[in-house]
């Protein structure tokens, strides 16, 4: 069997793309998807895994660790059309055979990707890009995957106002997971948010390397800068550049709560603008560069300008985490690891 494993990894759009290509071009393929984990998994909850006929895959449910086996029982899956559950954990001496000693359990769920599943990748992607919250949703009970999207969701499906409301709750944590009791058949619902964003004011060093970081973190990053010598293409290849002023960018960008926004110019009057625009929207962190002589003199002027002390608080500066950041790039790390921080853990920020 030839085992061709990805070289990077792939964000879901390209991956699902993938997938679809290769059943466009005659290929088997399986989906894999991590449905459960317990103590240490390298993987979450959701993670995909894509196999074709001849043993290549993309995506990961394991960081490499059991691949060649969720590989193997894909082929299988292919063969039979049957769909497969398998769990792999440290009190199985399979996972030891395949590499799983890290201490976890993680159960692996198998699809072949015919008929109707096909279809449902193909909405789940339209409704991406349309921006709409996506759920594939499982039910192995009864083999069958349906999708869960506002005007896609399908005339025949019908939750009841307790899964809905747990499913809702997936989409608010933007975690996938089961939304039925232990005493239900299981539905599992794999959730596909929008992508998140961040907004960068100030297309200076620290927001090159910030960019980059977060663009292969998952987000849509856009770069805001009037100054045209600044906010070059150049300088930020493959990232979108906004050069409007900065609260008019802001107003039409519309911040929602799966968007970040920094402000890294260093400049009253291209930060000052973008903050005031920033603590008036749902945005779920916003940050700023400068020093704590400097924020006390940038929160008087916004203050004299309306803003609240609630608003104001909302503020992280100085920016990102306190790890003793010096250069451009580790004063990026440290802002997008309190982004990370804001995002997956809010109780603490």
């Amino acid at each position: 069997m030839n085992l061709t494993p990805n070289t990077q990894t792939l964000d879901l759009d390209t991956l699902l793309t993938c997938s679809l290509q290769w059943v466009k071009a005659g290929h088997g393929v399986a989906l894999a998807t991590v449905t459960r984990t317990w103590g240490s998994s390298p993987c979450p909850v959701g993670s995909h895994l894509v196999v074709r006929d001849d043993g290549a895959f993309e995506g990961s449910v394991s960081g490499g660790c059991i691949e060649g086996e969720v590989v193997t029982e894909s082929l299988a899956v292919m063969r039979t059309q049957i769909d497969k559950r398998i769990t792999f954990g440290i009190a199985n001496e399979d996972a030891w055979r395949v590499g799983l000693s890290c201490g976890g359990k993680i159960e692996i769920y198998i699809i072949a990707l015919v008929n109707k599943l096909t279809i449902n990748l193909k909405r789940i992607l339209a409704a991406k890009n349309r921006k709409i919250p996506t759920a594939l949703l499982m039910d192995m009970t009864r083999a069958r995957t349906f999708v869960w999207a506002g005007d896609l969701e399908e005339k025949d499906t019908k939750l009841s106002c307790a899964k809905i409301s747990r499913l809702t709750s997936c989409f608010e944590s933007d975690r996938s997971g089961f939304i039925t009791r232990d005493d239900e058949p299981d539905l599992f619902a794999r959730i596909y948010n929008p992508n998140l964003r961040l907004l960068i004011c100030g297309a200076v060093h620290i927001a090159q390397h910030l960019a980059n970081m977060a663009m292969r973190g998952g987000y849509d990053v856009t770069v805001i800068d009037p100054r045209d010598t600044w906010s070059t293409e150049a300088r930020f290849p493959g990232i979108k550049l906004d050069r409007r002023w900065p609260s008019a960018a802001i107003d039409d960008l519309n911040p929602d709560a799966r968007t970040a926004i920094v402000t890294l110019s260093h400049d009253s009057k291209l930060d000052d603008p973008t903050l005031i625009a920033a603590i008036e929207s749902d945005a779920f962190y916003i940050g700023s560069l400068g020093s704590q002589r400097t924020h006390a003199a940038r929160l008087s002027r916004l203050k004299g300008n309306g803003a609240t002390d609630i608003q104001l608080k909302r503020i992280h500066a100085p920016i990102g985490l306190d790890i003793g950041a010096e250069s451009p790039a580790e004063i990026a790390v440290s802002a997008l690891a309190q982004i990370t921080a804001k995002l997956r853990k809010p109780a603490l920020n």
